[in-house]
């Protein structure tokens, strides 16, 4: 069997090496092709190399007539149509450990330059200035780095830092102190760990919860002269309120790899002595490069040949037979694990999902991707989907389990998911109801039902006469607009739940003012 392997963007000559070699696989190397030669060549190649040049549209995927499989030699598929490549059951690969050392070392120069102030120092020699007691530095030894974000790259990064023998205090969302022990490094808060930090680094996706993570408020935490490195994403600093920091000496330094805009350009931050930055080159070493082309090469090999792969980004196709019966249900799963996310703060250690009626007797693996899927984006983003859902969740040590029963409990099918962190457990439920769509009907033991969508706030209080008019007029007073609510109540006079769907992002002063309102226990908005 023989295998015509297209690659149309440079790729290190090293990395495509596995692919040369192999008596199966016919390599085409191809990188100047315009967009309409590029739909002539792809009609008969069976699998596709890229890296962030080649534009991989629909219009070029319905063009292929035998294309099984997309590499991209990096981590960011956005030059992909990946809805596109579903729909016609091609799998796309990426790369996502190539450059974890070569990020993390660039992340370590980059915390040694500020300590040191190199790049000033370099330039101002350039210049023929010798001035050696302008540019006195500081020691990393015996200062505290705080980590933020302990995925792949910032676990290395502080790997390194113990190595110059820094304290390490960082936060991840699925950190515990447990695991914190064993690495050697202190557990934290996001508050706690820009408190104690000498100097901070950034290692999270760019979220709707980590965009400008470090703002105004949060450097109005630090120490005085606490210095920032971002070689992650732009975007999780926010860079008008870490110019004022070094403005007004809050912050003495800032080293930055990634910006909010790219290219950047009239970029106050460059104005400023304090900071050194580089042009995004976090993963830019010739040994990622070769890495990632290695690592997509492998993939391709392995799909074409055996029919699995290490790295996948979409869904692979699935029987239609199967998709017909479980497909009505992938919202539904995806919804309900994002709104149970939602409802804790510690870090989830293990997720139980019960398949009950009919749905006990499919094949429930996509929906239970699904379902984890859910849980992860909160903190992961579009990183994780619902081939490599699972495997993140190993990696962050949760633990999945299945259940099946035929107990229906008053619905045709129920989906219900249970997480349990160390001092809680929370479950919610769901249903496809007929002409209705999806329902969340529990919450908890509590009795609901809501659509699992749009803007909810769930509030646990007291079943006591005034609360639900106290709620009102305080939302009123925000202009929060409540379009449905539901209540439940676990006896006359005990704990009650309520569930209000409401038009728009309730803001912060609103959450507190709730918050502060007597027999309310707790406020969570939920943004589905």
């Amino acid at each position: 069997m023989s295998y015509d392997i297209l690659i149309s963007d440079p790729l290190h000559e090293d990395g495509i090496q596995p692919l040369q070699v192999h008596p199966e696989m016919n390599v085409i190397v191809e990188t100047e092709l315009s967009q309409e030669a590029l739909e002539q060549r792809i009609e008969t190649v069976d699998a596709l190399v890229v890296r962030s040049q080649t534009q991989v549209t629909r219009t070029l995927i319905e063009k292929a007539k035998n294309l099984k499989i997309i590499g991209r030699a990096g981590v960011g598929v956005d030059n992909i149509d990946l809805e596109a490549a579903t729909e016609h059951g091609m799998i796309v690969v990426n790369a996502p450990n190539g450059n974890t050392n070569s990020a993390a070392e660039h992340t370590m120069a980059m915390l040694m330059s500020l300590s040191r102030k190199i790049p000033q120092a370099h330039m101002a020699l350039k210049h023929h200035k010798w001035e050696r007691n302008k540019y006195v530095g500081t020691e990393l030894k015996g200062k505290t780095l705080g980590v933020i974000g302990m995925g792949r790259i910032g676990a290395e990064v502080a790997y390194r830092a113990k190595g110059q023998r820094m304290h390490v205090i960082a936060y991840d969302p699925f950190l515990t102190e447990e695991k914190a022990n064993k690495l050697g490094i202190r557990y934290g808060s996001v508050d706690e760990v820009i408190a104690a930090a000498d100097f901070i680094t950034v290692h999270t996706p760019l979220l709707k919860e980590t965009k400008h993570l470090i703002n105004a408020d949060a450097f109005e935490k630090m120490k005085p002269g606490v210095q920032i490195i971002n070689c992650a994403r732009g975007g999780i600093i926010d860079e008008a309120a870490l110019y004022d920091a070094i403005i007004s000496k809050k912050v003495a330094g800032a080293a930055l790899d990634v910006f909010e805009e790219e290219p950047i350009r009239n970029n106050r931050l460059l104005e400023l002595p304090e900071v050194i930055v580089t042009p995004h080159l976090g993963a830019s070493t010739v040994e990622a490069q070769e890495n990632v082309a290695i690592d997509v090469s492998e993939d391709i090999i392995r799909f074409l040949t055996e029919g699995t792969v290490k790295n996948p980004v979409n869904l692979p196709a699935v029987p239609r037979s199967i998709l017909n019966k479980i497909e009505p249900y992938f919202y539904l799963a995806e919804k309900l694990g994002a709104f149970l996310t939602r409802l804790v703060d510690e870090v989830v250690e293990e997720v139980n999902i019960y398949y009950a009626g009919e749905l006990s007797e499919l094949e429930v693996a996509p929906l239970t991707r699904n379902t984890v899927k859910g849980l992860l984006q909160r903190h992961l983003g579009e990183h994780v989907n619902d081939v490599n859902a699972l495997y993140l969740a190993d990696r962050k040590g949760i633990t999945i389990h299945e259940h099946r029963t035929n107990a229906k409990k008053g619905f045709t099918n129920l989906l219900t998911v249970e997480i349990k962190t160390k001092s809680a457990i929370r479950s919610v439920s769901g249903t496809l109801l007929n002409g209705l769509g999806a329902r969340i009907v529990k919450v908890d033991h509590y009795r609901v039902d809501v659509t699992p969508d749009g803007h909810i706030v769930v509030i646990h209080h007291h079943d006591q006469p005034g609360v639900i008019g106290r709620m009102g007029s305080l939302l009123a007073n925000f202009d929060v607009n409540i379009a449905t609510m539901q209540v439940d109540r676990s006896d006359r006079g005990g704990e009650a739940i309520m569930l209000l769907k409401i038009d728009k992002v309730i803001s912060d002063e609103a959450l507190q003012g709730l918050d502060e309102l007597n027999d309310i226990v707790d406020v969570k908005p939920i943004d589905l």
